[in-house]
C-alpha cells in the first residue's frame, strides 16, 4: 500500500508540474476585446487578463473602462504606433524574465491595423512563445452584415488619407477577385466611396458603422448611392468598408504571368505562390499550378 501511495503522489505531482509548465510556457497572450459592447468578452479573456503579470494596451483609458467594468486590476502599460519601438524592448525584457504580458487593443483583434504585429515577430526571432484568445473583429464582422461573397476575402486596412495615394491603393486591388473590407474615418467616406468608384468602377458595397453599439448600422447598395446617401446623412463613428470583388478576369499575358510566378516563387514556396498568383490575376490555381511546373521545367532545362 505504501509503494502504491507513493506512486499515486508522485504521478500527482509530476502531473502537476505538467500543467503549471504547460501554463507558464505561454508568456505574450493576444487578447481579442470587445469593439463596443462590453458584454463581448470571453471567460477565457478575462480568465487571462485577470492572471497576467501585466497588461500591454493600446490606450490605457479605453483599455481602463473594460478592466474596472470586469474588476480586473493589473499594471498598464502603453504600447502604439507613436511609442512602439521605445516600448516594445520593455516588454520583450519583461517575457524574457518569464512574465506573463497580455496584449490588447482597443477593440477587436490584436494584430489587425495595430504594432502587435512587430511584437510578435520579435516574439518569433527569440523563439519566446505567444499564443491568441480569438474574440471580436470588425472586419469579419462588417464582412458578415455585407451580404456579399465570404470565401475570398482581402483585408486592406487603412488606405492612405490623401486622394492620391488612396487612388493607387485601389488600383492595386482592382482587379482581384475577392471581397475587399477597408477600415475608414466618418470624415473621409465620402471621398473614399468616390475615389473607390473613379478606380474601380461601379460595385456592390457595404458601410458598416457603430457595430455591436446602440447605433450601429450597415448601408448596403453600389457605391453611387452610398455616395449620394452619406454625403447627405454624414456619418459617425469607426467604420468598416466592404467591397465586391473583380467579376472579370484581368487581362493577363503569358508574360505577366511567368513574371509573377518568378517573383514570387523566389519567396514563397510553390503552393503558396500559386495561391497568391492565382489571386492576383483571377485565374484558377489549378491553371496557374500547370504554369508554374511548366515554369520550373523550363528553368531546369533538359536533363
Amino acid at each position: 500500500m505504501g509503494n502504491l501511495f507513493g506512486l499515486t503522489v508522485g504521478f500527482l505531482t509530476l502531473y502537476a508540474l505538467v500543467l503549471l509548465t504547460k501554463r507558464d510556457l505561454i508568456m505574450l497572450t493576444l487578447v481579442a476585446t470587445p469593439i463596443g459592447n462590453l458584454k463581448d468578452i470571453t471567460l477565457r479573456a478575462l480568465e487571462t487578463l485577470k492572471e497576467a503579470d501585466l497588461i500591454a494596451c493600446e490606450d490605457k483609458r479605453v483599455s481602463s473602462t473594460l478592466l474596472n467594468h470586469y474588476g480586473i486590476s493589473k499594471p498598464l502599460l502603453s504600447y502604439h504606433d507613436h511609442n512602439a519601438e521605445q516600448t516594445r524592448p520593455k516588454i520583450m525584457a519583461l517575457l524574457r524574465q518569464g512574465k506573463s504580458v497580455a496584449y490588447i487593443t482597443d477593440g477587436g483583434l490584436p494584430l489587425i491595423s495595430d504594432p502587435g504585429y512587430k511584437l510578435v515577430v520579435a516574439c518569433r526571432e527569440e523563439n519566446l512563445p505567444y499564443t491568441v484568445i480569438p474574440g471580436p473583429s470588425a472586419p469579419l464582422m462588417a464582412l458578415c452584415l455585407s451580404a456579399l461573397p465570404p470565401d475570398r476575402f482581402l483585408f486592406c486596412g487603412f488606405l492612405p488619407p490623401k486622394s492620391g495615394g488612396r487612388k493607387a491603393g485601389f488600383e492595386d486591388v482592382k482587379d482581384i477577385a475577392a471581397t475587399l473590407i477597408f477600415f475608414e474615418s466618418p470624415k473621409r467616406l465620402v471621398a473614399f466611396l468616390a475615389d473607390a468608384k473613379e478606380v474601380l468602377g461601379e460595385r456592390r458595397a457595404s458601410v458598416s458603422r457603430e457595430m455591436t453599439k446602440m447605433f450601429e448600422e450597415t448601408q448596403q447598395s453600389d457605391l453611387s448611392q452610398l455616395i449620394t446617401h452619406f454625403t447627405d446623412t454624414p456619418p459617425r463613428g469607426e467604420i468598416v468598408v466592404v467591397i465586391e470583388g473583380a467579376l472579370t478576369k484581368p487581362d493577363v499575358k503569358d508574360v505577366d504571368i511567368e513574371t509573377h510566378l518568378q517573383n514570387a516563387l523566389e519567396r514563397y514556396s510553390m503552393k503558396e505562390a500559386v495561391s497568391l498568383v492565382a489571386t492576383a490575376c483571377g485565374l484558377s490555381k489549378r491553371e496557374v499550378y500547370q504554369r508554374a511546373l511548366q515554369l520550373k521545367s523550363k528553368t531546369k532545362g533538359p536533363s
